[in-house]
C-alpha cells in the first residue's frame, strides 16, 4: 500500500493582497483542492490574519508551524501556501525559514507559483522571488512615505495627533484657543529669561498653567519633555517639518527597528497659522544649541561658588551668580562674591539690585542653618524613618499600561484596516474608492501609534525621574544625618554638589538686616523635618525664628 503524503497548509493576509484579491477563505480553498489532486493528507492548517510579511516576529502560527516541523509531531512531507509573498517577503526570512524545513525533510510548494522546493529548480526560483517580493514590499512603504513627504511639501497637516496648541479640523490645523497661551509662554520664558527647559516646565507647574489633557497628551503637568517638544517643533512658526524623526534597523539585529530623532530634516511653508515668529524660534534653537555645550568656568579649580544658581536676586527673581574680585595690593587676596549680572527683567524693568555679597559670608550662613536643623533631637529619628520608604508611583503606572493598551487597540485598527484591505473584492465597482479610503486610514494609524509611543516614554520618563529623585533624597538624607563631620572637610565643589542637591532656591532680603541676615526663605529639593513638621520651605522672615536658628547653631557650638 503506497504511504500517504502528509503536509501543513499556511495562508496569510495583509495589505498587499489588495493586488490579487485574495482572501484567507479562498487560499485556504485553493490548497485544499491542491493537496486533493495530489493524494495529499492535510495534517493541520495554520493562519495567520492581519500580519505583515516583513518578517516572522509576531506571526504566531508561522513560528508554531516551524515548531511542530522541527518536533515532527505530525510527519508532514510538505508545507503548501498559495504564493511565496504569503510565506514571507524578506528574502534572508524566507531561506532561513526554507533551510529549516529542509533540515527536517520538509519541503516547500507556492501552488500558484508553481514552485517546488524539492525540485532542483525549485530553490534558485525561491531565492529570486523571496528578493523581489523583498523588494516591492519596501516600495510599498517607499511611495507611502513618498506620499506623506508631498503632503509636507504642500504645507498640509501629515497626520496624526494635532499638536499642543493646535485643533484639527477635516484634516486642517487651526490654533486652539485654550491651549495656544501656553506655547506662548514657553516661548517667551526660554528666550527672555535664564530658565532652561526644565525651568519652563517649572515655571507651567508652579504659576497656574493647567495642561489640557487629550489624546496625545494625557498626562497632566507639564514635563521638560513637553517643553523640548514644543521648542524644537517649527509647526509653531507656520512651518511643516518631515522626517524629524526616523526609523532604521537596530545595528546587530535583522528586523529589530528603533527611532531616531534627526538633527536636520527639510522644512516647508505650512497652510495653518503660526503661533510664534520666525525670529523667536531661531532664538529659541540658538538657545538650545547653546545649553548643550554650556559649562560652568572657574579660575581657580579648587575654588566653587558653592551657592551659585541657588540663590535669587530680591528685585528680579533671577538667579546670582559668583563673580570675582582680584587679589587686591593691600593683601594680595582674591575675594569672591554673588551678584545678579541681569540689568533688564522679562517685563522690561532694570534690575536695581546692585550689591555684590561676599561669598564666605552666605555660605557660612547657610551651613549654620543646615547644621542647627541637623543637631534637633527630633531630626534624626524623622530622617531615619523616610530613608528607603516606598515611592508612589501607582497613578502614574496607571496611565502607563493605559497608554499601552490604547497603543494595542491602534495596532488592532491597524490591523483590522489590513484585513478590511485584504479582503475586497477586487470586481466591486467602488473596488478603487474603497481601497484608497481604507489606505487613507491606515496610513492615519502610523501617525497615531508614533504620538501614543512618545507619550509613553513621557511617562516612563516620569516614573524614572520620581525614582531617582527618591534615591537621590535618601542620599541627601543620609548625608544630613553626619553633616556636621561630613560638610567642612568636603572641597568646595563637593559641598556645592550638595547645596545644589538639597536646596532647590535661597531667597533673601534686599538688603541685610540688622542682625546679619541674608535670607528671607529656603527652598528644599525634599521634605525636611523641622521643629517636628515635614517642610518644603524654612521662612526666615521673623527674626524670632531667625534667632532661634542662630541660637541653636551657637548651643551646639
Amino acid at each position: 500500500m503506497k504511504k500517504q503524503t502528509k503536509c501543513y497548509i499556511y495562508t496569510r493576509v495583509s495589505t498587499s493582497m489588495q493586488a490579487d484579491g485574495y482572501s484567507l477563505d479562498a487560499q485556504r480553498e485553493k490548497l485544499r483542492r491542491y493537496a486533493e489532486y495530489e493524494g495529499m493528507t492535510v495534517a493541520d492548517e495554520y493562519s495567520d490574519e492581519g500580519f505583515s510579511g516583513k518578517n516572522i516576529q509576531g506571526r504566531l502560527e508561522f513560528q508554531r508551524m516551524l515548531n511542530d516541523i522541527q518536533n515532527g509531531k505530525d510527519g508532514v512531507e510538505y508545507v503548501l501556501v498559495f504564493k511565496l509573498s504569503r510565506f514571507g517577503r524578506n528574502a534572508a526570512d524566507v531561506l532561513n525559514s526554507l533551510q529549516l524545513m529542509q533540515d527536517f525533510g520538509v519541503n516547500l510548494i507556492c501552488v500558484e507559483d508553481g514552485i517546488d522546493s524539492s525540485k532542483d529548480s525549485g530553490k534558485l526560483m525561491i531565492s529570486v522571488l523571496s528578493a523581489v517580493a523583498e523588494i516591492e514590499r519596501e516600495n510599498i512603504r517607499t511611495q507611502t512615505m513618498a506620499g506623506r513627504e508631498q503632503k509636507a511639501r504642500e504645507g498640509k497637516w501629515n497626520g496624526g495627533f494635532a499638536p499642543y496648541g493646535y485643533r484639527l479640523e477635516n484634516g486642517q490645523l487651526f490654533i486652539a484657543d485654550d491651549e495656544v497661551e501656553v506655547i506662548k509662554t514657553i516661548f517667551d520664558r526660554y528666550i527672555h529669561t535664564n530658565d532652561g527647559i526644565n525651568g519652563v516646565a517649572k515655571y507651567l507647574n508652579d504659576n497656574g498653567y493647567i495642561k489640557k489633557l487629550r489624546q496625545n497628551g494625557t498626562i497632566p503637568g507639564f514635563s521638560a519633555n513637553f517643553v523640548k517638544d514644543v521648542l524644537d517643533n517649527p509647526v509653531y512658526m507656520g512651518k511643516i517639518a518631515y522626517g524629524r524623526r526616523k526609523t532604521e534597523k537596530k545595528l546587530g539585529t535583522r528586523n529589530e527597528m528603533r527611532v531616531v530623532e534627526q538633527l536636520e530634516f527639510p522644512i516647508y511653508d505650512g497652510q495653518h497659522e503660526a503661533v510664534i515668529s520666525e525670529e523667536d524660534w531661531r532664538l529659541a534653537q540658538e538657545k538650545r544649541k547653546s545649553n548643550i555645550y554650556r559649562r560652568e568656568k572657574i579660575n581657580n579649580p579648587e575654588h566653587a561658588h558653592i551657592l551659585s544658581g541657588i540663590l535669587k536676586c530680591p528685585c528680579c527673581g533671577k538667579s546670582l551668580y559668583g563673580n570675582i574680585s582680584k587679589a587686591h595690593s593691600k593683601d594680595n587676596k582674591t575675594r569672591y562674591y554673588y551678584y545678579c549680572k541681569n540689568t533688564v527683567t522679562p517685563t522690561g524693568h532694570d534690575c536695581t539690585f546692585r550689591t555684590n555679597i561676599e561669598q564666605t559670608e552666605l555660605n557660612r550662613m547657610v551651613a549654620d542653618i543646615i547644621s542647627a536643623m541637623v543637631k534637633e533631637p527630633r531630626f534624626s529619628e524623622a530622617i531615619k524613618e523616610k530613608i528607603g520608604t516606598a515611592v508612589d508611583t501607582a497613578e502614574m503606572e496607571k496611565r502607563l499600561e493605559a497608554l499601552q493598551t490604547k497603543l494595542r487597540k491602534t495596532f488592532g485598527v491597524k490591523s483590522r484596516l489590513e484585513r478590511q484591505m485584504d479582503e475586497l473584492d477586487i470586481d466591486d465597482s467602488y473596488y478603487d474608492k474603497k481601497l484608497l479610503d481604507l489606505q487613507r486610514r491606515y496610513d492615519e494609524q502610523y501617525g497615531k501609534i508614533e504620538e501614543i509611543e512618545i507619550q509613553i516614554l513621557n511617562v516612563q520618563e516620569q516614573i524614572n525621574s520620581i525614582r531617582q529623585e527618591k534615591i537621590s533624597g535618601d542620599s541627601i538624607y543620609q548625608l544630613l544625618l553626619v553633616f556636621d563631620k561630613v560638610y567642612n572637610s568636603a572641597t568646595e565643589v563637593e559641598q556645592k554638589e550638595f547645596m545644589k542637591a538639597f536646596i532647590e532656591k535661597i531667597e533673601l532680603f534686599p538688603q541685610k538686616r540688622e542682625d546679619g541676615c541674608w535670607i528671607k526663605n529656603i527652598v528644599f529639593n525634599f521634605p525636611v523635618p523641622v521643629g517636628g513638621a515635614e517642610m518644603r520651605e524654612l521662612p526666615l522672615e521673623y527674626i524670632t525664628t531667625l534667632e532661634c536658628v542662630v541660637l541653636m547653631s551657637r548651643v551646639e557650638k
